[in-house]
């Protein structure tokens, strides 16, 4: 059984301003549903622990698809979000991989985490799986080696556009925009012709998707990342 540890954001809104955010609800379900079943033990933290804020404009009609709905009214799943173990509580050494979830939030509690730099970096060179989605990918920004190289240098990577982020109608109101922050440390950003269409990255060990709706093809490459694995093992015993 592979395990996987899935972080969320604990922020609620954009900063200076009275507009919620948080997780955007579908980029944790479509990855989480795509491995919940016996193969996998999956575990839910988020920064601070206890409720996971969700972005409510992810809940609108238009955003919620069938399989986010019914998560959504999945009381148990919704009582796992609500009570959330901080990240600092989880042991990277045990995890097989990690994915990093999206939604406005994570832009104000990933980026400087040290939480999250040390499990990228645990996960990573213990042979396991980074993987993100859409601003989810704020979380290796300021991850850096042992040689004090940003994690994201010379990696072939997407995340949230520019361009995505001006018709979201959110780029006066974010900290930063991701497409350029990754530029200015050195990764290989690339994203698809037409903004909102699914579109990831693979270099190596690090899965990265580009928006909401990437986060059942991160998954897909996840796991035959981690069957590549399973494989060598048993060729190796």
């Amino acid at each position: 059984m592979k395990k996987m540890m899935i972080v969320n954001t604990s922020h609620n809104q954009f900063d200076g301003t009275q507009k919620p955010t948080g997780l955007w609800l579908g980029e944790l379900v479509h990855f989480y549903d795509y491995f919940n079943h016996d193969d996998y033990k999956i575990d839910i933290f988020n920064i601070r622990g206890g409720d996971t804020p969700i972005d409510p404009v992810s809940l609108n009609k238009l955003m919620l698809d069938r399989v986010t709905q019914q998560y959504y009214e999945d009381t148990q799943f919704i009582n796992v979000l609500k009570n959330a173990q901080p990240i600092t509580d989880a042991d990277p050494k045990q995890y097989d991989a990690i994915y990093f979830t999206g939604g406005h939030g994570v832009m104000y509690d990933f980026p400087d985490n040290e939480a999250i730099r040390n499990a990228v970096n645990e996960i990573y060179n213990h042979g396991g799986v980074i993987a993100a989605v859409c601003h989810g990918v704020t979380a290796l920004l300021n991850v850096k080696n042992e040689k004090g190289r940003f994690f994201v240098d010379n990696k072939r990577l997407t995340g949230f556009s520019n361009v995505e982020e001006v018709l979201a109608n959110r780029k006066r109101i974010v900290p930063f925009m991701l497409e350029s922050e990754l530029e200015k440390r050195g990764a290989h950003y690339s994203k698809s012709k037409l903004p909102f269409r699914p579109y990831i990255q693979i270099d190596e060990r690090l899965v990265t998707g580009q928006n909401p709706q990437s986060p059942k093809h991160v998954a897909q490459a996840v796991a035959e990342l981690l069957e590549q694995d399973n494989n060598a093992v048993k060729e190796r015993g």
